[in-house]
């Protein structure tokens, strides 16, 4: 082999090719390089424990943070995959997508993701990447309030654009119809069954009033009428927009599968819930995890996991911000 290699290099014309070879196959293999969960094991040891006492102490400050953290993580994820584009504020040369229908005034923990990485910074200057930093403060917030934990898989670099377009068009709407919902998650390559058990994650976190007022004030047979008229008393017909309400009624703080129970019982706040559960092909998945939580807990951990892995950038590509907001 290395004889080979010499009679090659001794052409000036096959040199060229081999090392235009050699360097394709290193670009592929950067492209195919894995997450691993023990990334930041030599790197910065102790980068998991710094997060998760900052990412604890900002939930202990305000409960409703642990859902806000948990969408987060996934509208990073469904707009040009996990690289903490959604983190970018606008520029001359960056489209934010915090501004994006789905995203203003409506997405949260800007604040906690910067105040988490500021402490790693401290320890590990320039080494945990913010899209990492997301990816674990979503799991730490699940654990905090009752919900799973799992391995988070590292080595996420950051992205150095954002698209408010892409925002907008791929992540999926309070109104999505439930073919819409499954195709959408399925150009991400989360399953049906993914989709159900991470729409789960509505066990927390509260909705605005625009969200669902047409679900309540449409005198629909897929609404229960004493969830409809307790949901009209903060939600007027006109005005009150920003109101809030709990996605579960139930029990809104606490990471279960009451959710579930709720869509059985034509509870669901937005519509996007209710049609899981509305005769169509999730309709058992829904009453699975309604009767069997430690099901759900599983479904939810392992779609996490695949959530985060949508096509994160890694080996030399995108960057490790110093501050999430803004490129290097």
């Amino acid at each position: 082999m290395a004889v080979q290699v010499l009679n090659i290099l001794a052409s000036p014309a096959k040199a060229a090719a081999f090392m235009l070879v050699v360097l394709l196959l290193n670009t592929a293999c950067h492209c195919q390089a894995q997450l691993t969960s023990t990334f930041y094991e030599t790197s910065c040891p102790n980068a998991l424990g710094t997060i998760r006492t900052s990412i604890r102490n900002s939930i202990a400050a305000e409960r409703r943070m642990a859902a806000s953290l948990v969408r987060l993580h996934f509208h990073d994820c469904f707009v040009q995959g996990c690289d903490a584009s959604i983190l970018l504020d606008e520029t001359p040369s960056v489209e934010s997508e915090k501004t994006a229908l789905p995203n203003k005034d409506s997405a949260r923990g800007f604040q906690v993701i910067e105040k988490a990485k500021a402490e790693v910074e401290k320890i590990c200057p320039g080494v945990v990447s913010c899209a990492d930093v997301v990816a674990v403060a979503a799991r730490d917030a699940s654990a905090y309030v009752g919900g799973p934990s799992w391995t988070v898989m590292l080595g996420r670099r950051d992205s150095t654009t954002a698209s408010r377009t892409l925002a907008n068009s791929e992540l999926p709407s309070f109104k999505a119809s439930l073919d819409s919902l499954i195709s959408s998650f399925q150009k991400k390559g989360l399953s049906a069954r993914d989709m159900v058990a991470l729409s789960g994650s509505h066990t927390l976190g509260q909705a605005q009033c625009f969200t669902f007022r047409d679900r309540i004030y449409s005198n629909g047979s897929d609404i229960d009428a004493g969830f409809a008229s307790t949901r009209k008393r903060s939600c007027p017909e006109v005005g009150g927009d920003s109101n809030l309400a709990p996605l579960d009624l139930v029990t809104p703080n606490a990471f279960d599968n009451t959710y579930f129970k709720n869509l059985i019982q034509r509870k669901g706040l937005l519509e996007s819930d209710q049609i899981l559960f509305s005769g169509g092909s999730t309709d058992s998945i829904v009453s699975e995890y309604s009767r069997i939580p430690a099901t759900f807990s599983s479904d939810f951990a392992s779609a996490m996991i695949k959530m985060g892995n949508i096509n994160p950038l890694t080996g030399t590509a995108g960057e490790i911000r110093k501050i999430c907001n803004a490129v290097n």
